[in-house]
């Protein structure tokens, strides 16, 4: 087993939410100042998403705020697109702030937006960095050949739901596209895959840990598989993991607001050599678990399957 379940799973649901929310999941997770920061999505009662703030000292035991951490814009230009929520957050600490990812839906599509905070008591909204229909926007937390680097997945019918990576010089323009990772066919990810939690720096390549998801008779099942990229030309995939690392088990993880997920936006490495993995549990509670480092890579190593 490469991932160990914490025993008092899951962590935080809607009861341990200070306002009406009918859903916690897809959080992203970092620490700052010695805590635990996360950011969740919750469902309001209306189904629309919002974003909250939950801090721990431990990575288990989480506290969320009174208030939401971010609304739908209200006002300037980013009201229009996010009149219909604010999903799936990322977060990466890199020269000296906070760069939050999250995906923006609204009447023209789902785009990606890109905030900033330095102490996560305020935040500012700083550029839509995609087009419509982008979703799972991940920044790698340094800069890569004096670039920023993200990996995404936007929705083609005609290269069906794959992982692509994109440079910018400013965390504004992006371009320098490129398709590297697909799904494989007749396997755990064959319908669409796409990037999870941002990558983590390896002596042995960026470790990416992603979603892949699997059609079946009933319904959709979504795990969790990872990749292993080239330090310096992060667009070249060292190896891919055969075998899911993590699926669907547990009765919260099968039975919820969607059946049968487990989605992860964010990952902590610890000291120690482990890392902390959260995920949305079934859209709709959060939930941890303990892997290491090392086991993660080998497992990307000793049974590898080509990204195209």
């Amino acid at each position: 087993m490469l991932i160990t379940r914490y025993a008092h799973n899951p962590i935080l649901t809607k009861n341990d939410v200070p306002y009406p929310v009918a859903t916690v999941h897809n959080a992203a997770v970092v620490k700052h100042n010695g805590k635990y920061i996360m950011i969740f999505r919750s469902h309001k009662l209306n189904g629309r998403s919002i974003l909250g703030l939950a801090e721990s000292d431990d990575g288990y035991q989480f506290k969320v705020s009174s208030t939401p951490f971010m609304m739908p814009a209200t006002h300037g230009m980013f009201k229009e697109y996010e009149e219909y929520g604010i999903e799936d957050p990322r977060i990466v600490f890199i020269e000296g702030e906070y760069i939050i990812t999250y995906s923006a839906y609204s009447k023209h599509g789902v785009r990606i937006g890109l905030a900033k905070t330095k102490d996560f008591k305020s935040v500012e909204r700083f550029s839509f960095i995609t087009q419509a229909d982008y979703r799972n926007v991940v920044i790698f937390p340094e800069k890569i050949n004096g670039l920023y680097v993200r990996l995404d997945r936007p929705h083609s019918e005609i290269s069906p739901w794959s992982i692509w990576i994109s440079y910018s010089p400013d965390l504004k323009y992006w371009g320098k596209s490129k398709l590297i990772m697909k799904p494989q066919q007749y396997h755990w990810d064959e319908m669409k895959i796409g990037p999870g939690a941002p990558p983590i720096k390896t002596p042995d390549g960026w470790l990416n840990i992603y979603h892949g998801v699997f059609p079946t008779m009933d319904g959709c099942v979504y795990r969790l598989g990872v990749a292993l990229h080239d330090l310096d030309d992060p667009s070249k995939i060292i190896a891919v993991g055969d075998e899911w690392i993590l699926q669907p088990e547990e009765v919260y993880e099968i039975t919820g607001y969607v059946h049968n997920v487990v989605f992860t936006c964010g990952a902590v490495p610890e000291d120690d050599g482990n890392v902390k993995i959260y995920w949305g549990a079934a859209d709709k509670v959060m939930c941890v678990g303990t892997a290491e480092l090392e086991g993660l890579v080998n497992h990307c190593l000793n049974n590898p399957r080509k990204p195209l």
